[in-house]
């Protein structure tokens, strides 16, 4: 054993099988957006970012926000997964398998939570039509219902996007089906007023999520893991239910998921449920983007003061662990090696950890070495403003980002 002693934490350290995948460990980097894909190109800075991680020993590390089509970005400068952008991305894969760890993209379409300045329709589209509370900020007021020919054109977006992931050399995928983008907006009756067979209850409400990993699963499956991350919480009040998240998770589980992601929160409604804690006041005066300082300062008129405490999710994803048998990775405040030890002890598979990876990239190194328990990661939240800035996403504690690297492609 290593410089661990717990059982359960001795856990976190050994490998774990995803779908055809096999991870070093159970430490995987949680997808957060890195601001490292200026006008959409993959850069020297995402590759870097992303190695460090791997370097450090996580198993596995998320590219965040892969979208699978044009329009189906939230930002200009996202990746598309698409022909131009395959070399790039081999590059960040190539130095991730380099260090020993596996490399995921999460893969999403952002429905009508996007600010982009032209869409190819002339509203976005989502669960349902009407007025669209995230285009209010950016003028964009309405949103269209998806017909049954859009969903089978997105769901095939889904399959042909994971199909160029494999081909970049990822090792998988996770859907993205939280935080408000589109196949959450099919998943909360908050978006999802239609009366038709794909909307209403909670297992009416899944069809379209599950449809697209069936699509995905058929396209890649076999040779990728693919994952699905899902909000166990809204956080707020017109938000699916607890019990409408386990009828999800299970119809995912039946449709054949390789492993579920438990998040939690909406960027819209309940931004401090899927960080646990409130973004700075004084951070927001530094957001560069315009339409993302002006959304921060109206959201803090009404978002209730979240003091930070480690595994926030944990009651709600407890639950869900009691309703399924397949894997399921813990995400929510993971910080410290009691905190992992308790992840484990409760059964999950993987523990995913964001902001404390970005502090410190070596960190599941320094955990199996016995050198440190707990994280210097404050939880501050600051490294999610510099997303917007030149250099990208870096803690503000640790390091700085590298607008040079940040500017220059990752391949050529």
């Amino acid at each position: 054993m290593t410089a661990v002693e717990q059982p359960d934490e001795a856990r976190a350290f050994t490998p774990v099988t995803v779908g055809p995948l096999t991870l070093r460990n159970r430490f995987i980097k949680s997808a957060t957006n890195e601001g490292m894909a200026r006008g959409g190109v993959p850069s020297r800075a995402l590759v870097e970012h992303h190695r460090r991680i791997a370097a450090g020993g996580a198993a596995m590390t998320t590219v965040a926000y892969c979208a699978v089509t044009a329009d189906g970005r939230t930002f200009e400068d996202q990746v598309t997964l698409d022909d131009a952008t395959l070399p790039h991305l081999r590059a960040l894969t190539d130095a991730v398998r380099a260090e020993g760890a596996a490399a995921c993209a999460q893969i999403t379409h952002g429905g009508c939570f996007t600010f982009l300045p032209e869409l190819s329709t002339r509203y976005p589209l989502s669960a349902s039509g009407g007025f669209n509370p995230p285009g209010a900020i950016s003028g964009r007021f309405f949103k269209t219902a998806m017909t049954e020919a859009d969903m089978d054109t997105v769901a095939e977006a889904f399959a042909a996007g994971a199909r160029r992931a494999r081909e970049a050399g990822f090792d998988a995928v996770e859907i993205h089906m939280g935080h408000g983008y589109l196949l959450s907006q099919f998943l909360s009756p908050a978006y999802n007023r239609r009366r038709d067979a794909w909307g209403g209850n909670a297992e009416r409400r899944a069809r379209f999520p599950v449809a697209v990993l069936r699509r995905v699963l058929d396209a890649v499956g076999d040779t990728m893991a693919v994952t699905c991350k899902l909000s166990v919480v809204e956080g707020h009040r017109r938000g699916a239910p607890l019990e409408d998240v386990i009828t999800t998770a299970r119809a995912l589980e039946a449709a054949g998921a390789h492993m579920l992601v438990l998040s939690g929160g909406m960027n819209v409604e309940a931004p401090w449920q899927i960080f646990g804690s409130n973004m700075p006041a004084a951070a927001v005066t530094s957001i560069q983007n315009p339409v993302v300082r002006v959304a921060t300062r109206l959201m803090r008129l009404w978002e209730p003061r979240v003091a930070f405490e480690e595994l926030y999710l944990r009651p709600y994803s407890q639950q869900v662990r009691g309703a399924v048998t397949m894997p399921l990775a813990y995400l929510g405040g993971a910080k410290s090696m009691d905190g992992v030890g308790s992840v484990m002890a409760d059964g999950f598979d993987c523990v995913v950890m964001g902001r404390a990876l970005i502090h410190d990239a070596q960190l599941v190194r320094r955990f199996e070495r016995g050198e440190t328990r707990v994280s210097g990661c404050t939880a501050c939240n600051e490294c999610v403003v510099t997303m917007y800035g030149p250099g990208g996403t870096h803690c503000v504690l640790t390091g700085s980002g590298d607008p040079d690297a940040n500017s220059r492609p990752a391949a050529g």
